[in-house]
């Protein structure tokens, strides 16, 4: 029986039952759905959640590193009240965090005030700006038959076997801002991208890591890497973290900004 210990956060302390990723809490009030939680094992490791489901005398909580290590009597539940954020800045450009937006290259955390709800709104399509410019991904069948234009979504689709991972790492290395025929782009223009996998293998990650770093458009590139061995409810907040990170670098700090995700079969997956 879960019993509240401190209204001040809103603490549970005990469960009422544990299956795989979801606990089920009984006893919190005012609970919001998409709100960040912490829960903490009987040794009092911690590791974050997010409210799945509210109902009228308990919550289900989605646990992102899993429930291996979590009893019903000995788990302290914590209700933080706003849903999750992650640090934004344009020094996070040239540096690699992990699904939930924490450095994985040794560095420290981002030296920002500024932190950014992942669940954003989408744009009203009729309010975007009609788009005539394109980027140059170098790739000949995308520049010539499939122009990937600013602002536009261009999903590319893979069978087993095929090289996409090479084909993403390529489209990093080579991608710039286009210009019409006979001009140069634009000096003033700042262009960067947000590269987020999903569900990759470490060889496949060290892959990625290599390439941009071997060839110098790591400095223009922030990495969010969720690893074929994290959790996959982590996997779930992956692009929306890599598409906060976009927004920042888009909308405060005037920058163009080219997002890839890969691999959306895993996220797709992870859904289920």
């Amino acid at each position: 029986m879960s019993s509240v210990i401190a209204q001040s956060g809103q603490e549970v302390l005990g469960v009422r039952s544990i299956t795989g990723p979801l606990i089920i809490v009984e006893g919190a009030a005012n609970v919001s759905y998409d709100e960040v939680v912490e829960i903490r094992d009987s040794q009092n490791r911690m590791r974050l959640g997010r409210v799945l489901e509210v109902g009228e005398k308990m919550s289900v909580v989605q646990i992102f590193a899993g429930s291996t290590g979590l009893s019903i009597d000995g788990t302290r539940v914590r209700f933080l009240g706003d849903t999750l954020h992650i640090p934004v800045a344009e020094e996070m450009l040239g540096r690699v965090f992990n699904g939930l937006g924490s450095p994985i290259d040794g560095g420290p955390q981002p030296l920002t005030d500024t932190y950014a709800d992942v669940n954003g709104q989408p744009i009203n399509p009729t309010a975007r700006v009609y788009p005539r410019d394109y980027i140059q991904t170098g790739i000949s069948a995308i520049d010539g038959l499939n122009t990937l234009l600013r602002g536009q979504k261009l999903p590319i689709f893979s069978g087993a076997g095929m090289p996409h991972d090479q084909l993403a790492a390529q489209i990093v290395r080579q991608a710039t801002l286009g210009a019409p025929a006979g001009e140069k782009p634009s000096q003033s223009e700042q262009f960067a991208v947000v590269f987020a996998a999903m569900g990759v293998k470490h060889d496949v990650a060290d892959f990625f890591r290599r390439s941009f770093t071997m060839s110098g458009a790591l400095t223009r590139v922030a990495m969010f890497l969720n690893l074929a061995d994290d959790p996959p409810v982590e996997r779930l907040v992956t692009p929306r973290a890599a598409l906060t990170l976009a927004e920042y670098l888009a909308y405060e700090r005037n920058m163009h900004v080219l997002v890839i995700l890969t691999d959306m079969t895993n996220y797709c997956e992870a859904l289920r």
